[in-house]
Formats: structure tokens, C-alpha cells, sequence
């Protein structure tokens, strides 16, 4: 070892951090597996990673317990700095692929036809709302077929699950690109199927989907009621999985919400790993408009994405939206964004927490005119008996005459988590049962609400 080779340092450290679960597998595998030791100078040691956002996410989450760890272990102070790869290695090996033989036309990589170029793990933001989907989403697109399958991603609207979904793809795309692999939302199964039927073409729709390596299908609460289509699933899932072809499905609502859904189809999607995505905090609001704002290369000044990510809650489309309105009015009109410019201009989305919640929101007015109790108790944190019942009865009623998730209902219930909405339905539910008095309060309500 030389005199500044801090090598065996950094692996112990990062062993014992694994060790003691301070980095997880998913950690481990999203962050730290893609790193090199280069090599050390008297204070530092110096790591090869693969682009600019693993360097920020460790930076934001990392250093500081592992240049702590480094200390207790070496005794010396050590700092981490990092160095984007540069390629090098593969320059070289041009360089000796010339010398042998004559000059070969550079392989090019193809974007896959189905998926977006720019949905990659790269450019997706990670916070606290969406880690766990993260990292089993990066682990899914290093080893596909072999853990994690099948993976279902649900969440409400606008949260990244066809983003995560089509990372994958993309990723097992450039790195294996013989795998076929088969993304399409789930009306196009419905659309394909019902046109192999007619064309009496079903030889060639099951070899499409059953001889795929990957299949990615988006939105599958949309087979609620398509009983043959759900059957044709079956059996599609059936041979894949036994194949230990990889699938994965996103839905607006866990498994056990949709309606009309075969119960052996929605056995097999809870067969493997449910991951669930919910809206995002400020600090990660925070960080996705610094990331469009990066990819984008423009600028707009700090108070402006504080001012959007504090009133903008519901999801990352609205955040991209609004940050749309406010770039393309200062390219356009030349002019300076103050906040009150910002203010007038970001109106419709500052005005509702989510621009489609009109039924949920009727639902809650009626309901607290009702029991004679405020808007703003129904909505919010107290737990009294008076506040409690008509909370589970709003909510009951949303799931039963809506389409709305539990993500989506608990949002507008004071950011309360799905697993409560279940609860609080359930729990109607079983009062109904045993009181008689339950079952006629609701309906009247739901005649109400159909009424106005």
C-alpha cells in the first residue's frame, strides 16, 4: 500500500454501513454500486461516478455519515470528491480496435420505439414520497425476471409511475438490447385484443405479447370491467411469469381497489412487489423544478421555485406545468419574473389543490352540511366522535360513486395516508352491518350529492 492508498478504508467503511443497514440494499444498489475507487491524496479520496444527479443524491444524503465513518476508522480526516466518467476506457478500446483492423461504423444506440427517450432513472427525482419505488425499480432494470417479478407501481395522477415504468425499460434497453421488450398502455392491450378477435388474428396478438422478455403494461385499472380481456391477461402473465420473463403494471389504486377485477388476476400482481408512490413533499417539489430548470438550461431565481413548490402539492405534472407557464412567459415577453408576476400568472393552478377534484369536493360539502360541521374539520387533523363519523362517511361515499384512488381521497382529507381512506371505508362498511340506521344516511346522501 502507498503512502496515500485510503483504498481499504473506503471499502470497510461502506461494508460496515451496509452491515449496520445505515445504507440498504436498495441504497446500495441505486447509489454506491455504480462507484470506483480511483485513488487518494493526503486528505481525500477520489470516486468515479456516472452522472451529475448520483453526485448530488449522495452529496444530499451520504457524505457526511461516511467521511464520519472514514474518520473512526482510518483516524484521519478525509473528504469524499467526485469525478463524472469520462469514458476514457472505451476511447481506448477504439483506439485499439483501429489499430487491428480497418475502421468499423461506430454502433449507434437506438431508442426503443415505445418508450421516451428521456423517462431514465437519471432524470427521475428521488424523495422520501418515492424512494422505496425507486430503488425496486433500479434493482428490477439490473437483474429482470430474476427478484421483484411481477412489480406494481401505484399512486395517484401526475406522481412518475409510467416514468419509473418506462425507466426500467430503458435501462435494460441500452444495456441488453436484445431483450424484447413491450410497453403499452393498458388500452392498447384492450384495442389489440379486441382487433385480433374481429380479425381472427389471436395466434398473432399471444406472440406479440408472450414471447416478450420485458412487458411494461401502463394503467391497468383501465381492464376494470373487460372481462375477456382480463382473462387474456391471465393467461398472458401465466405463461410469461413461468418463463421468468419479467413483468411490470402501474395503477392508479392497490390491487385490492379495483372494481370488477377478476380476484385470480389480482392474486397475481400481489404475487410479487407492490410499490406505492405518493405526493411530494417540498423539499423533493424543491428539487424537481431544479432538475427541469437543469435540463431545460434556464433560469429562474430561487423565491420563484419556492413560491411554486409551496403551492403546488398535488403532483409533478402540475409542478411541470406551472414551471412551463412561467418559462415560456419570460422567453416570450423578455421580461424579469418577480413573484407577483409569477403570482398572476400561476392563478388556475394556485386556485384548487387539484384541478379535477370537483366531485370530491361536493361530496365534502354536502356531508359537512349534513352533520352541521366545517369544511375545514372535516378536512383536517381532530379526532372527536362528531368530526370522526362524518369524515369516514365522505370518505366511504368518494370510493363508492367516484373513481377516485385512496392516494387521491387522502390528499384531500389533510394529506392523510391511503391505508387510513381503507380503514375509514371499512369501517362504514362494518357499521352498516350492524346498524341499521347507517345504510339509509348514506343513501340519502348519495341522492343528494347525484341531485346537486
Amino acid at each position: 500500500m502507498n503512502e496515500f492508498d485510503y483504498s481499504i478504508f473506503w471499502e470497510e467503511t461502506i461494508k460496515q454501513l451496509r452491515e449496520e443497514k445505515e445504507i440498504s440494499d436498495q441504497e446500495y444498489n441505486m447509489y454506491f454500486q455504480s462507484l470506483h475507487y480511483i485513488e487518494s491524496t493526503r486528505d481525500k479520496i477520489k470516486l468515479s461516478i456516472p452522472s451529475r444527479f448520483i453526485q448530488s443524491q449522495l452529496k444530499q444524503r451520504y457524505t457526511s455519515i461516511i467521511e464520519s465513518r472514514l474518520f473512526e476508522i482510518s483516524g484521519i480526516e478525509l473528504t469524499l470528491d467526485f469525478e463524472i466518467e469520462n469514458r476514457t476506457k472505451d476511447q481506448d478500446k477504439k483506439t485499439e480496435s483501429v489499430i487491428q483492423r480497418e475502421p468499423e461504423t461506430p454502433q449507434v444506440y437506438e431508442p426503443h420505439p415505445q418508450l421516451r427517450e428521456d423517462y431514465t432513472f437519471e432524470n427521475f427525482v428521488i424523495g422520501n414520497n418515492n424512494s422505496f419505488a425507486a430503488n425496486a425499480s433500479k434493482a428490477i432494470a439490473q437483474n429482470p425476471g430474476s427478484k421483484y417479478n411481477p412489480c406494481l407501481i401505484y399512486g395517484g395522477v401526475g406522481l412518475g409511475k409510467t416514468h419509473l415504468m418506462q425507466s426500467i425499460g430503458n435501462t435494460i434497453h441500452q444495456e441488453k438490447p436484445e431483450m424484447k421488450i413491450v410497453y403499452i398502455p393498458a388500452e392498447t392491450f384492450i384495442n389489440d385484443f379486441i382487433e385480433s378477435i374481429n380479425t381472427k388474428k389471436q395466434t398473432n396478438f399471444k406472440n406479440k405479447y408472450r414471447t416478450a422478455d420485458i412487458l411494461l403494461i401502463d394503467d391497468i385499472h383501465d381492464l376494470q370491467d373487460k372481462k375477456g380481456t382480463q382473462e387474456e391477461l391471465f393467461h398472458t402473465f401465466n405463461a410469461l411469469y413461468d418463463a421468468n420473463k419479467q413483468m411490470v403494471f402501474t395503477c392508479d389504486r392497490p390491487p385490492s381497489e379495483l372494481k370488477n377485477f377478476a380476484d385470480r388476476l389480482k392474486n397475481r400482481f400481489v404475487r410479487g412487489l407492490n410499490v406505492d408512490l405518493h405526493p411530494p413533499n417540498y423539499e423533493t417539489r424543491y428539487a424537481i423544478l431544479r432538475k427541469k430548470l437543469e435540463d431545460r438550461n434556464v433560469s429562474i431565481s430561487d423565491d420563484i421555485l419556492e413560491l411554486i413548490s409551496q403551492n403546488i402539492n398535488t403532483n409533478i405534472r402540475d409542478l411541470e406545468a406551472a414551471l412551463t407557464s412561467i418559462v415560456a412567459y419570460a422567453e416570450l415577453v423578455q421580461k424579469e419574473i418577480t413573484p407577483e408576476i409569477a403570482k398572476q400568472q400561476l392563478k388556475q393552478f394556485f386556485s384548487s389543490p387539484i384541478q379535477t377534484n370537483i366531485t370530491i369536493d361536493k361530496i365534502q360539502k354536502q356531508v359537512s352540511e349534513y352533520f352541521n360541521v366545517t369544511l375545514s374539520d372535516l378536512k383536517g387533523k381532530k379526532r372527536t366522535k362528531q368530526i370522526t363519523f362524518p369524515r369516514q362517511i365522505a370518505m366511504y361515499i368518494i370510493r363508492e360513486i367516484t373513481d377516485f384512488s385512496t392516494t387521491e381521497i387522502g390528499l384531500e382529507f389533510g394529506g392523510r395516508d391511503h391505508t387510513t381512506v381503507m380503514h375509514s371505508c371499512q369501517r362504514i362498511e362494518d357499521r352498516i352491518k350492524t346498524d341499521s340506521t347507517i345504510e339509509p344516511t348514506v343513501q340519502e346522501l348519495i341522492r343528494s350529492i347525484k341531485e346537486t
